[in-house]
């Protein structure tokens, strides 16, 4: 898998947050411009780690990841 030019602790944690990310979460997260957090947020949905929905007028960005990790501790018993 090719990941974004951008590989960082900071952009982890902000994906890894909550079950979505917006571009501006990793605009304002990550001190980068609108264009640069878009260009991220992308590249992560190219290679697979994220799912986009339009929701109104936002674009966000699904951590299915995220989801199936939860979802898998919550079927354990």
């Amino acid at each position: 898998m090719k990941l974004p030019k951008i590989y960082s602790r900071e952009l982890v944690n902000l994906i890894f947050f909550e079950f979505y990310t917006k571009i501006s979460y990793i605009e304002v997260g990550l001190n980068v411009s609108r264009k640069t957090a878009a260009e991220y947020l992308a590249d992560l949905e190219k290679e697979g780690f994220l799912m986009s929905k339009k929701m109104g007028r936002e674009r966000i960005y699904l951590n299915r990841s995220l989801f199936k990790i939860v979802k898998d501790a919550g079927n354990r018993k």
